[in-house]
């Protein structure tokens, strides 16, 4: 008794190995994109809700089942609140921006000059100080407010800008960190062409180093601008006129000890968003070069 066996040409094999990849693949993409579409989603939703909270009367922000169109769409909710005589915001986005301009500067420069004694000069014990350098990263900032607050009272700086601006122009340790891996990627033969030149430490820091970094400054800058924008605890420590106060501060202001127009609240927060989202997106290039290549030795 003889069996019929059937034969697969190598034809039909690699045929059907090549769809069964290309359907695995597809699954495989599905899955993913659709994991990343969800993700974004859950994301984007609190910054659409946000929007649509500004544009809503207030007694539709609380509807349930939630009213998703605003109806009728309230522009006034702006104007209501950036014309508010008691809520200068005005005053708080100058006293903010003056704040971004020095600590901004102070940060960049004072980060720079350390940073590339780290990663260029010799020095004994250089490691060891950097190892110090980092450990202050896990200091909670809380644990500083008091000592620190004692400090700038003896010195007359509480309710002026000064113990907000004048500590980032000693350095700070995330800053320096990613500057000196940065700069390591530099190669050495630019700096020893400089020296064989007549070129100085500073020279070639501004000159040459500072040029070709500018992907980790663009990156420091951000972050800073972001910190400083949304700093809340610093300036109310520090301050106490109104006069003096920062967007942060001023927004906290919009939440009441009894009721909170959240129309307003919502309105004012679109509004002091925008800064750090355009700023991101216009420099968005430069921030992730600066992120990917910081660490990469060459």
């Amino acid at each position: 008794m003889s069996v019929k066996t059937a034969s697969v040409t190598p034809a039909a094999a690699i045929s059907d190995f090549w769809r069964n990849h290309r359907l695995d693949r597809l699954a495989h993409g599905i899955a993913i994109y659709g994991l990343l579409i969800g993700l974004s989603l859950l994301f984007i939703f609190p910054f659409f809700w946000m929007i649509l909270s500004a544009l809503k009367p207030e007694a539709q922000i609380y509807k349930w089942p939630p009213q998703w169109i605003p109806d009728p769409i309230q522009w006034s909710n702006f104007s209501d609140v950036f014309g508010n005589p008691y809520l200068p915001f005005d005053t708080f986005i100058k006293n903010t921006m003056i704040l971004e301009v020095g600590m901004i500067s102070g940060r960049l420069i004072s980060c720079t000059l350390i940073a590339y004694g780290f990663a260029r000069l010799e020095a004994p014990g250089k490691n060891i100080l950097f190892g110090i350098l980092l450990a202050t990263l896990m200091i909670p900032n809380a644990v500083l407010r008091i000592p620190s607050f004692i400090l700038f009272n003896e010195f007359g700086w509480i309710n002026t800008f000064k113990p907000l601006i004048v500590p980032a122009w000693f350095g700070e340790a995330y800053a320096i960190f990613l500057m000196r891996q940065f700069f390591r990627t530099i190669p050495k033969e630019l700096e020893e062409s400089a020296v064989v030149d007549g070129a100085n430490r500073l020279q070639i820091i501004f000159r040459i180093i500072v040029p070709l970094s500018i992907p980790v400054l663009t990156v420091i800058g951000i972050l800073s601008f972001k910190d400083i924008w949304n700093d809340f605890m610093g300036p109310l420590l520090y301050l106490n006129e109104s006069s003096k106060y920062t967007v942060s501060v001023g927004l906290a202001y919009l939440n009441g000890q009894y009721n909170t127009q959240m129309n307003l609240l919502m309105a004012a927060s679109v509004v002091l968003m925008l800064p750090t989202l355009i700023l991101f997106f216009v420099a968005q290039r430069a921030f992730v070069e600066g992120i990917t290549m910081t660490g990469l030795k060459g």
